[in-house]
Protein backbone atom coordinates (compact mmCIF):
# COMPACT_ATOMS: atom_id res chain seq x y z
CA UNK A 1 0.00 0.00 0.00
CA UNK A 2 1.40 3.43 -0.87
CA UNK A 3 1.94 5.77 2.05
CA UNK A 4 -0.40 8.73 2.55
CA UNK A 5 1.53 11.95 1.92
CA UNK A 6 -0.51 13.65 4.64
CA UNK A 7 1.11 11.42 7.23
CA UNK A 8 4.64 11.41 5.93
CA UNK A 9 7.03 13.37 8.17
CA UNK A 10 8.09 16.82 7.03
CA UNK A 11 11.77 17.45 7.61
CA UNK A 12 13.44 20.80 8.19
CA UNK A 13 17.07 21.56 8.88
CA UNK A 14 16.81 20.91 12.64
CA UNK A 15 13.23 19.69 13.12
CA UNK A 16 11.06 16.81 11.98
CA UNK A 17 7.25 16.87 12.29
CA UNK A 18 5.19 13.70 12.05
CA UNK A 19 2.69 14.86 9.44
CA UNK A 20 1.80 17.62 6.98
CA UNK A 21 -1.30 19.08 8.71
CA UNK A 22 -0.66 21.68 11.41
CA UNK A 23 -2.83 23.86 13.60
CA UNK A 24 -2.34 27.44 12.43
CA UNK A 25 -1.81 30.39 14.74
CA UNK A 26 -5.07 31.13 16.52
CA UNK A 27 -6.20 31.53 20.09
CA UNK A 28 -8.58 33.45 22.28
CA UNK A 29 -8.13 35.85 25.17
CA UNK A 30 -7.46 32.99 27.55
CA UNK A 31 -4.56 34.47 29.50
CA UNK A 32 -4.00 37.07 32.18
CA UNK A 33 -3.94 40.84 31.78
CA UNK A 34 -0.22 41.06 32.61
CA UNK A 35 0.72 38.65 29.80
CA UNK A 36 1.20 35.60 32.01
CA UNK A 37 -0.36 32.38 30.76
CA UNK A 38 -2.88 30.12 32.43
CA UNK A 39 -4.51 26.70 32.30
CA UNK A 40 -7.16 27.61 29.73
CA UNK A 41 -4.44 28.30 27.16
CA UNK A 42 -2.87 24.91 27.88
CA UNK A 43 -6.25 23.19 27.52
CA UNK A 44 -6.82 24.98 24.24
CA UNK A 45 -3.54 23.87 22.67
CA UNK A 46 -3.65 20.32 24.00
CA UNK A 47 -7.00 19.53 22.40
CA UNK A 48 -5.49 20.01 18.92
CA UNK A 49 -2.46 17.93 19.85
CA UNK A 50 -4.86 15.16 20.92
CA UNK A 51 -6.71 15.55 17.61
CA UNK A 52 -3.64 14.56 15.61
CA UNK A 53 -2.10 17.83 14.40
CA UNK A 54 1.57 17.35 13.57
CA UNK A 55 2.51 20.71 15.06
CA UNK A 56 0.81 23.64 16.69
CA UNK A 57 1.68 27.21 15.86
CA UNK A 58 0.89 29.32 18.89
CA UNK A 59 -1.32 32.35 18.63
CA UNK A 60 0.13 35.86 18.36
CA UNK A 61 2.73 36.04 21.19
CA UNK A 62 4.02 39.60 21.79
CA UNK A 63 7.75 40.11 22.30
CA UNK A 64 7.02 43.50 23.92
CA UNK A 65 3.99 44.64 25.88
CA UNK A 66 3.64 47.65 23.60
CA UNK A 67 3.39 45.20 20.72
CA UNK A 68 0.34 43.28 21.91
CA UNK A 69 -2.93 43.52 20.00
CA UNK A 70 -5.14 43.21 23.08
CA UNK A 71 -4.89 42.14 26.72
CA UNK A 72 -5.47 38.49 27.50
CA UNK A 73 -2.79 36.99 25.26
CA UNK A 74 0.26 35.35 26.84
CA UNK A 75 3.51 37.18 26.08
CA UNK A 76 7.17 36.21 25.95
CA UNK A 77 8.59 39.61 26.84
CA UNK A 78 10.36 38.60 30.07
CA UNK A 79 12.11 35.60 31.57
CA UNK A 80 9.41 34.86 34.14
CA UNK A 81 7.13 33.74 31.28
CA UNK A 82 9.45 30.81 30.49
CA UNK A 83 8.01 28.34 33.06
CA UNK A 84 4.52 28.70 31.59
CA UNK A 85 5.68 28.08 28.03
CA UNK A 86 7.78 25.14 29.26
CA UNK A 87 4.72 23.54 30.85
CA UNK A 88 2.58 24.16 27.76
CA UNK A 89 5.22 22.63 25.49
CA UNK A 90 5.54 19.61 27.80
CA UNK A 91 1.78 18.98 27.69
CA UNK A 92 1.67 19.25 23.90
CA UNK A 93 4.69 16.95 23.53
CA UNK A 94 2.84 14.22 25.45
CA UNK A 95 0.77 13.71 22.28
CA UNK A 96 3.73 13.48 19.87
CA UNK A 97 3.02 16.99 18.65
CA UNK A 98 5.48 19.82 18.14
CA UNK A 99 4.90 23.33 19.48
CA UNK A 100 6.23 26.36 17.59
CA UNK A 101 5.85 29.75 19.23
CA UNK A 102 4.90 32.71 17.05
CA UNK A 103 7.00 35.78 17.86
CA UNK A 104 4.84 38.83 17.20
CA UNK A 105 4.51 42.59 17.43
CA UNK A 106 1.32 44.39 16.43
CA UNK A 107 2.85 47.74 15.53
CA UNK A 108 0.00 50.09 14.63
CA UNK A 109 -2.50 47.25 14.29
CA UNK A 110 -4.42 46.21 17.37
CA UNK A 111 -7.94 45.48 18.58
CA UNK A 112 -8.14 46.74 22.16
CA UNK A 113 -5.36 48.78 23.73
CA UNK A 114 -3.97 47.95 27.15
CA UNK A 115 -3.53 50.50 29.91
CA UNK A 116 0.21 50.78 29.29
CA UNK A 117 0.16 52.67 25.97
CA UNK A 118 -1.97 54.81 23.70
CA UNK A 119 -0.23 54.63 20.35
CA UNK A 120 1.45 51.76 18.57
CA UNK A 121 4.94 51.88 17.11
CA UNK A 122 5.28 51.39 13.38
CA UNK A 123 7.33 51.99 10.26
CA UNK A 124 5.04 54.98 9.69
CA UNK A 125 3.07 57.56 11.63
CA UNK A 126 0.01 57.10 9.40
CA UNK A 127 -2.97 55.67 11.31
CA UNK A 128 -4.30 52.27 10.38
CA UNK A 129 -6.71 53.08 7.52
CA UNK A 130 -9.49 50.66 8.47
CA UNK A 131 -9.93 51.44 12.17
CA UNK A 132 -7.83 54.58 12.60
CA UNK A 133 -5.46 53.09 15.18
CA UNK A 134 -2.89 55.81 15.84
CA UNK A 135 0.83 55.14 15.83
CA UNK A 136 4.26 56.70 16.12
CA UNK A 137 7.03 56.33 13.57
CA UNK A 138 9.73 54.23 15.23
CA UNK A 139 13.10 55.83 15.88
CA UNK A 140 16.20 53.83 15.03
CA UNK A 141 16.64 53.21 18.74
CA UNK A 142 13.13 51.78 18.98
CA UNK A 143 13.78 49.64 15.91
CA UNK A 144 16.85 48.15 17.55
CA UNK A 145 14.93 47.59 20.77
CA UNK A 146 12.31 45.62 18.82
CA UNK A 147 14.99 43.63 16.97
CA UNK A 148 16.57 42.70 20.30
CA UNK A 149 13.15 41.78 21.73
CA UNK A 150 12.51 39.31 18.91
CA UNK A 151 15.91 37.75 19.55
CA UNK A 152 15.24 37.50 23.28
CA UNK A 153 11.81 35.99 22.60
CA UNK A 154 13.42 33.25 20.54
CA UNK A 155 15.98 32.63 23.29
CA UNK A 156 13.19 32.27 25.86
CA UNK A 157 11.31 29.86 23.58
CA UNK A 158 14.40 27.71 23.29
CA UNK A 159 15.01 27.86 27.04
CA UNK A 160 11.41 26.68 27.49
CA UNK A 161 12.13 23.55 25.44
CA UNK A 162 9.82 24.49 22.58
CA UNK A 163 10.44 23.18 19.07
CA UNK A 164 10.96 26.42 17.21
CA UNK A 165 9.64 29.89 16.52
CA UNK A 166 7.73 31.59 13.74
CA UNK A 167 8.05 35.27 12.88
CA UNK A 168 4.63 36.81 12.31
CA UNK A 169 5.49 38.78 9.20
CA UNK A 170 1.99 38.65 7.71
CA UNK A 171 -1.50 40.13 7.97
CA UNK A 172 -0.56 43.73 8.70
CA UNK A 173 1.46 43.41 11.90
CA UNK A 174 4.76 45.18 12.52
CA UNK A 175 6.99 43.18 10.16
CA UNK A 176 4.39 43.65 7.41
CA UNK A 177 4.34 47.37 8.19
CA UNK A 178 8.03 47.52 7.33
CA UNK A 179 7.88 45.17 4.33
CA UNK A 180 4.81 46.71 2.69
CA UNK A 181 5.11 49.29 -0.06
CA UNK A 182 1.57 50.40 0.87
CA UNK A 183 2.42 51.16 4.51
CA UNK A 184 6.13 51.93 4.85
CA UNK A 185 6.76 55.57 3.94
CA UNK A 186 10.17 55.96 5.57
CA UNK A 187 12.97 57.81 3.80
CA UNK A 188 15.87 56.30 5.77
CA UNK A 189 17.59 52.92 5.30
CA UNK A 190 14.43 51.12 6.50
CA UNK A 191 12.20 52.53 3.74
CA UNK A 192 12.05 53.06 0.01
CA UNK A 193 13.32 50.08 -1.97
CA UNK A 194 12.21 46.52 -1.27
CA UNK A 195 15.69 45.74 0.01
CA UNK A 196 15.48 48.61 2.49
CA UNK A 197 11.96 47.63 3.59
CA UNK A 198 13.20 44.09 4.25
CA UNK A 199 16.09 45.35 6.38
CA UNK A 200 14.08 45.20 9.63
CA UNK A 201 13.00 41.56 9.31
CA UNK A 202 16.46 40.46 8.16
CA UNK A 203 17.96 42.14 11.21
CA UNK A 204 15.41 40.26 13.33
CA UNK A 205 16.44 36.94 11.74
CA UNK A 206 20.13 37.65 12.39
CA UNK A 207 19.39 38.66 15.99
CA UNK A 208 17.54 35.38 16.55
CA UNK A 209 20.38 33.35 15.09
CA UNK A 210 22.84 35.13 17.39
CA UNK A 211 20.68 34.22 20.39
CA UNK A 212 19.76 30.61 19.57
CA UNK A 213 22.34 29.40 17.06
CA UNK A 214 21.71 27.65 13.77
CA UNK A 215 20.10 24.46 15.13
CA UNK A 216 16.84 25.92 16.46
CA UNK A 217 13.92 25.96 14.02
CA UNK A 218 12.93 29.38 12.66
CA UNK A 219 10.21 30.02 10.10
CA UNK A 220 8.52 33.12 8.73
CA UNK A 221 4.86 33.79 8.00
CA UNK A 222 4.43 36.29 5.18
CA UNK A 223 1.53 37.83 3.29
CA UNK A 224 2.71 36.92 -0.17
CA UNK A 225 0.09 39.16 -1.81
CA UNK A 226 -1.01 42.08 0.36
CA UNK A 227 -4.06 43.61 -1.40
CA UNK A 228 -4.08 46.50 1.08
CA UNK A 229 -6.63 48.26 -1.13
CA UNK A 230 -9.31 45.59 -0.68
CA UNK A 231 -11.40 47.65 1.79
CA UNK A 232 -9.32 50.83 2.13
CA UNK A 233 -7.84 53.58 -0.01
CA UNK A 234 -4.27 52.46 0.57
CA UNK A 235 -2.17 51.30 -2.40
CA UNK A 236 -2.25 47.63 -3.30
CA UNK A 237 1.03 46.83 -1.55
CA UNK A 238 3.48 44.02 -2.14
CA UNK A 239 2.90 41.49 -4.91
CA UNK A 240 3.95 37.86 -5.13
CA UNK A 241 6.97 38.99 -7.15
CA UNK A 242 8.11 41.19 -4.25
CA UNK A 243 7.49 38.44 -1.71
CA UNK A 244 9.43 35.84 -3.67
CA UNK A 245 12.50 38.09 -3.45
CA UNK A 246 11.99 38.59 0.27
CA UNK A 247 11.66 34.83 0.80
CA UNK A 248 14.94 34.21 -0.99
CA UNK A 249 16.64 36.76 1.28
CA UNK A 250 15.06 35.14 4.32
CA UNK A 251 16.46 31.75 3.33
CA UNK A 252 19.91 33.24 2.86
CA UNK A 253 19.67 34.87 6.31
CA UNK A 254 18.90 31.55 8.02
CA UNK A 255 15.13 30.97 7.94
CA UNK A 256 14.19 27.27 7.79
CA UNK A 257 10.69 27.48 6.27
CA UNK A 258 8.19 29.92 4.75
CA UNK A 259 4.51 30.04 5.77
CA UNK A 260 2.34 31.67 3.09
CA UNK A 261 -0.68 33.79 3.94
CA UNK A 262 -2.29 36.88 2.42
CA UNK A 263 -3.69 40.30 3.26
CA UNK A 264 -1.96 43.49 4.34
CA UNK A 265 -4.17 43.92 7.41
CA UNK A 266 -6.40 41.79 9.65
CA UNK A 267 -9.21 40.96 9.34
CA UNK A 268 -9.06 40.97 5.53
CA UNK A 269 -11.65 39.70 3.03
CA UNK A 270 -9.20 37.00 1.93
CA UNK A 271 -7.94 36.24 5.42
CA UNK A 272 -9.97 34.75 6.94
CA UNK A 273 -11.85 34.15 3.71
CA UNK A 274 -15.49 33.48 4.41
CA UNK A 275 -18.66 35.29 5.38
CA UNK A 276 -18.97 38.50 7.37
CA UNK A 277 -21.75 37.96 9.93
CA UNK A 278 -22.78 41.61 10.32
CA UNK A 279 -25.07 41.24 13.36
CA UNK A 280 -22.45 39.38 15.38
CA UNK A 281 -19.75 41.72 14.10
CA UNK A 282 -21.65 44.77 15.38
CA UNK A 283 -22.11 43.17 18.80
CA UNK A 284 -18.37 42.54 19.11
CA UNK A 285 -17.20 45.74 17.43
CA UNK A 286 -18.66 47.93 20.16
CA UNK A 287 -15.74 46.78 22.34
CA UNK A 288 -13.38 48.54 19.92
CA UNK A 289 -15.25 51.84 19.58
CA UNK A 290 -12.76 53.80 21.71
CA UNK A 291 -9.65 52.11 20.24
CA UNK A 292 -9.31 53.98 16.95
CA UNK A 293 -10.21 57.27 15.30
CA UNK A 294 -12.51 55.52 12.80
CA UNK A 295 -14.02 52.81 14.96
CA UNK A 296 -17.12 54.76 16.03
CA UNK A 297 -17.79 55.75 12.43
CA UNK A 298 -17.39 52.10 11.39
CA UNK A 299 -19.70 50.99 14.18
CA UNK A 300 -22.46 53.32 12.99
CA UNK A 301 -22.02 52.25 9.37
CA UNK A 302 -22.11 48.56 10.26
CA UNK A 303 -25.26 49.07 12.35
CA UNK A 304 -27.07 50.73 9.46
CA UNK A 305 -29.35 48.36 7.57
CA UNK A 306 -28.28 49.60 4.13
CA UNK A 307 -24.66 50.52 4.91
CA UNK A 308 -24.08 47.25 6.76
CA UNK A 309 -25.40 45.28 3.80
CA UNK A 310 -23.22 47.25 1.38
CA UNK A 311 -20.15 46.67 3.53
CA UNK A 312 -20.77 42.92 3.56
CA UNK A 313 -21.34 42.89 -0.22
CA UNK A 314 -18.02 44.66 -0.76
CA UNK A 315 -16.30 42.20 1.61
CA UNK A 316 -17.63 39.17 -0.29
CA UNK A 317 -16.69 40.70 -3.65
CA UNK A 318 -13.11 41.30 -2.52
CA UNK A 319 -12.97 37.80 -1.04
CA UNK A 320 -13.66 36.08 -4.35
CA UNK A 321 -15.18 32.67 -4.97
CA UNK A 322 -12.32 30.41 -3.83
CA UNK A 323 -11.80 29.77 -0.11
CA UNK A 324 -10.06 26.42 0.31
CA UNK A 325 -6.52 26.70 -0.98
CA UNK A 326 -6.77 30.32 -2.07
CA UNK A 327 -3.05 30.90 -1.37
CA UNK A 328 -1.76 27.87 -3.26
CA UNK A 329 -0.69 29.76 -6.38
CA UNK A 330 1.46 32.04 -4.23
CA UNK A 331 2.93 29.21 -2.17
CA UNK A 332 3.78 27.42 -5.41
CA UNK A 333 5.64 30.49 -6.67
CA UNK A 334 7.59 30.70 -3.39
CA UNK A 335 8.36 26.97 -3.42
CA UNK A 336 9.85 27.22 -6.90
CA UNK A 337 12.14 30.04 -5.71
CA UNK A 338 13.48 28.57 -2.43
CA UNK A 339 14.90 25.22 -1.34
CA UNK A 340 13.39 25.23 2.18
CA UNK A 341 9.94 23.78 2.96
CA UNK A 342 6.88 25.94 2.30
CA UNK A 343 3.67 25.81 4.32
CA UNK A 344 0.36 27.23 3.11
CA UNK A 345 -2.71 28.41 4.99
CA UNK A 346 -6.14 29.25 3.64
CA UNK A 347 -9.37 27.44 4.48
CA UNK A 348 -8.11 23.85 4.16
CA UNK A 349 -10.40 21.06 5.40
CA UNK A 350 -10.49 18.43 2.62
CA UNK A 351 -7.88 15.65 2.62
CA UNK A 352 -7.90 15.19 -1.17
CA UNK A 353 -7.37 18.92 -1.74
CA UNK A 354 -4.37 18.93 0.61
CA UNK A 355 -2.90 15.76 -0.94
CA UNK A 356 -3.25 17.19 -4.44
CA UNK A 357 -1.50 20.43 -3.41
CA UNK A 358 1.44 18.60 -1.85
CA UNK A 359 1.72 16.08 -4.71
CA UNK A 360 1.68 18.94 -7.23
CA UNK A 361 4.55 20.68 -5.42
CA UNK A 362 2.45 23.70 -4.48
CA UNK A 363 3.44 23.37 -0.81
CA UNK A 364 5.00 20.89 1.61
CA UNK A 365 2.27 21.08 4.25
CA UNK A 366 -0.76 23.11 5.30
CA UNK A 367 -1.85 24.97 8.40
CA UNK A 368 -5.48 25.12 9.52
CA UNK A 369 -7.27 27.36 12.04
CA UNK A 370 -11.07 27.65 11.65
CA UNK A 371 -11.63 24.13 10.31
CA UNK A 372 -9.82 22.72 13.34
CA UNK A 373 -11.81 24.95 15.67
CA UNK A 374 -14.90 23.35 14.13
CA UNK A 375 -13.39 19.84 14.24
CA UNK A 376 -10.36 19.57 16.55
CA UNK A 377 -9.97 15.90 15.55
CA UNK A 378 -9.97 16.63 11.80
CA UNK A 379 -6.48 15.17 11.30
CA UNK A 380 -7.51 11.94 13.01
CA UNK A 381 -10.59 11.81 10.74
CA UNK A 382 -8.23 12.06 7.75
CA UNK A 383 -6.22 9.19 9.21
CA UNK A 384 -9.41 7.12 9.42
CA UNK A 385 -9.99 7.64 5.69
CA UNK A 386 -12.54 10.45 5.67
CA UNK A 387 -12.05 13.12 3.03
CA UNK A 388 -13.93 15.72 5.09
CA UNK A 389 -15.48 15.97 8.52
CA UNK A 390 -19.17 14.98 8.68
CA UNK A 391 -19.92 18.53 9.86
CA UNK A 392 -17.35 20.71 8.06
CA UNK A 393 -16.50 24.29 8.85
CA UNK A 394 -18.98 26.63 7.16
CA UNK A 395 -16.49 29.55 6.97
CA UNK A 396 -19.12 31.69 8.69
CA UNK A 397 -16.36 33.52 10.64
CA UNK A 398 -18.48 33.80 13.76
CA UNK A 399 -15.59 32.30 15.73
CA UNK A 400 -13.22 35.15 14.90
CA UNK A 401 -15.87 37.86 15.28
CA UNK A 402 -16.75 36.59 18.75
CA UNK A 403 -13.16 36.35 20.00
CA UNK A 404 -12.91 40.04 20.89
CA UNK A 405 -15.42 39.59 23.71
CA UNK A 406 -16.00 35.86 24.20
CA UNK A 407 -14.04 32.60 24.41
CA UNK A 408 -12.82 31.32 21.07
CA UNK A 409 -14.75 28.37 19.70
CA UNK A 410 -17.21 27.39 17.00
CA UNK A 411 -20.29 29.68 17.10
CA UNK A 412 -22.07 28.20 14.08
CA UNK A 413 -25.22 27.01 15.85
CA UNK A 414 -26.26 24.99 12.78
CA UNK A 415 -23.40 22.57 13.47
CA UNK A 416 -24.81 21.62 16.87
CA UNK A 417 -27.98 19.87 18.02
CA UNK A 418 -28.73 22.70 20.43
CA UNK A 419 -27.38 26.02 21.64
CA UNK A 420 -26.58 24.38 24.96
CA UNK A 421 -24.34 21.86 23.20
CA UNK A 422 -22.55 24.70 21.38
CA UNK A 423 -21.95 26.60 24.62
CA UNK A 424 -20.68 23.46 26.39
CA UNK A 425 -18.15 22.91 23.63
CA UNK A 426 -17.00 26.54 23.71
CA UNK A 427 -16.63 26.49 27.49
CA UNK A 428 -14.80 23.15 27.51
CA UNK A 429 -11.51 25.04 27.20
CA UNK A 430 -11.85 25.88 30.89
CA UNK A 431 -11.79 22.20 31.90
CA UNK A 432 -9.73 21.05 33.66
CA UNK A 433 -9.50 24.24 35.67
CA UNK A 434 -6.32 25.54 37.26
CA UNK A 435 -7.58 24.62 40.73
CA UNK A 436 -7.53 20.85 41.25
Amino acid sequence: MPTDILFEPIKFRSLEVKNRVWRSNVSGRFDNYDGSGNQARINWEVKFAKGGAGAILSSFVPVLMRGRIMPGYATIDRDDTIPFWRELGKRVHEHDCKFILQLSHGGRQRDIQGIEWDKGLSSTDKPDPLHGFECERMTKGQIQEAVEAFGEGARRARDAGLDGVELHGANGYLITQFLSSAINDRTDEYGGSLENRARFVLEVVRAIRRKVGDDFHLQMKISTTELCNAMTREPRGNTIKDSVEVCKWLQQAGVDAIHCSTGGYFAHPRNPAGDLPIEEFVKAYDSMVSSGAKTYRNYRLLRGKLTGRLFRQRWLKERGDVIEGLNLADSHAVKKAVSIPVLCTGGFQTASVIRKAIDAGQCDGVTIARSLIANPNLVELFRQGLDRAPKPCSYCNRCLVQVVENPLGCYDAARFDSREEMVREIMSVYQPSAFQ
